[in-house]
């Protein structure tokens, strides 16, 4: 089945602002017209000023396709606050309950993951935005067996979802502060980290900035997974 196309500009009503770290948070958003979406696709939102200037930006979806035959009535996303961005100061500053965006979606086919495969999920830093609406996903349909999440992040204060993420299916790893309760000392990501998590005939998604996904990319082709086996979703400081 091909991913579901992007609809129209459309009005949606936020519902909900939480913090996930100190400089990024989750946005919950009522839709006007329902998300038929898979998991692992985006968004994109618009501003609009009174003189008619508009900025936009993209945002992966954190939230799963809740299964309604009609689509998902809220779709969920999670923004870093970047220094001068646009869009995200703006979300982050002004935005509360009850406001009004414009956005359009869902966008993307490549970057998705159905929730029937098996999937090995490796995520730097907020790269762990689509991968958590896939992780959700495979919780909400009792098939986390299919899942193996690998997230890369530089200390606990920047975790997002640290309250829901912890599980079997999950492992954090440390690169510059490790929390006293971690078994594994601080440092980069190494082949050792993502050698034991990757299921048998796994697709890896691997999002984070251009760097990361490089030496993920490295480490799995290491590991025998071919190339044609791992998609990269990279992100850069677009705010």
């Amino acid at each position: 089945m091909d991913a579901p196309a992007p609809g129209r500009w459309q009005t949606a009503t936020v519902e909900q602002v939480r913090s996930e770290t100190e400089r990024a948070k989750t946005f919950r958003l009522g839709l006007s017209q329902p998300s038929r979406h898979l998991a692992g696709q985006h968004f994109v939102v618009r501003l609009r000023a009174p003189d008619g200037y508009t900025a936009s930006r993209s945002y992966s979806l954190a939230s799963a396709p809740d299964g309604s035959p009609g689509g998902s009535a809220s779709i969920e996303i999670t923004v870093e606050r970047l220094e001068d961005g646009e869009v995200s100061a703006y979300l982050h500053d002004e935005v509360v309950p009850g406001d009004q965006l414009e956005v359009r979606g869902p966008i993307g086919g490549w970057f998705v993951w159905r929730g029937d495969t098996p999937a090995l999920l490796v995520g730097g830093g907020s790269g762990i935005v689509p991968l958590m609406a896939m992780l959700r996903l495979a919780r909400r349909s009792g098939r986390s067996d299919l899942v193996r999440l690998v997230v890369s992040v530089r200390c606990r204060g920047d975790l997002y979802y640290a309250d829901e993420l912890p599980g079997t299916e999950t492992t954090v790893v440390y690169t510059r502060e490790a929390p006293a309760t971690s078994s594994r000392p601080a440092g980069r990501l190494r082949t050792a980290d993502l050698g034991e998590a990757v299921p048998a005939g796994a697709t890896a998604y691997v999002c984070g900035s251009s760097g990361f996904a490089d030496h993920v990319t490295g480490l799995l082709t290491g590991l025998g997974l071919p190339t044609g086996r791992i998609r990269v979703e990279r992100f850069g400081p677009t705010g």
